[in-house]
């Protein structure tokens, strides 16, 4: 049997995730009983696997920064990042509250309720065509709080190739 990490919170599925670190997290409901979370990993093993050699390209491909290169990281997209999204705010008619530069590990980009926008440095890693996917997609999250049609829609208007752009951010994982 594999070893992995159960989680019980307040949700009412079960979930498996794979971590950077290589660790299988499952997540399942408050009630769920151990030996049920044990079968619903066996089930899935081939699932498991698979996405453990993914993760493995994944982190081969992208290996963490030094501290040096995160600063320089850093340094690129507190220039870059502010005018693309002036850049394209002013196409889309947007203007956000605030722009920050974090080094966040787990997501390109966010957008707060009070929109807020949010990039990690670490998008510095891609090309410009992803860099600007990334933009536009949390300024549309000014607009649309959601993933749904309206948001893609908007996105597309702005850059009707975004599918491809998208699949620049996963390129190396696959």
């Amino acid at each position: 049997m594999r070893t992995y990490r159960f989680v019980k919170s307040k949700r009412k599925t079960v979930a498996l995730q794979i971590t950077r670190d290589l660790e299988v997290v499952v997540r399942g409901p408050q009630r769920m009983a151990k030996r049920d979370a044990d079968r619903f990993v066996e089930r899935h093993s081939d699932w498991i696997e698979a996405n453990l050699e993914r993760q493995r390209r994944w982190n081969t491909a992208h290996p963490e920064p030094d501290d040096a290169e995160l600063a320089r990281l850093k340094e690129a997209a507190q220039v870059l990042l502010p005018e693309r999204v002036e850049h394209y705010g002013g196409v889309m008619g947007l203007t956000p509250a605030s722009v920050k530069i974090t080094a966040a590990k787990t997501r390109f980009g966010s957008c707060s309720g009070k929109n807020g926008l949010c990039f990690s440095c670490r998008l510095m890693r891609y090309p410009q065509e992803a860099i600007d996917y990334v933009v536009v997609h949390e300024l549309a999250h000014i607009v649309h709080k959601n993933h749904g049609k309206d948001f893609y829609g908007l996105v597309e208007s702005v850059l009707p190739d975004y599918r491809q752009r998208r699949a620049l951010l996963k390129k190396a994982v696959d």
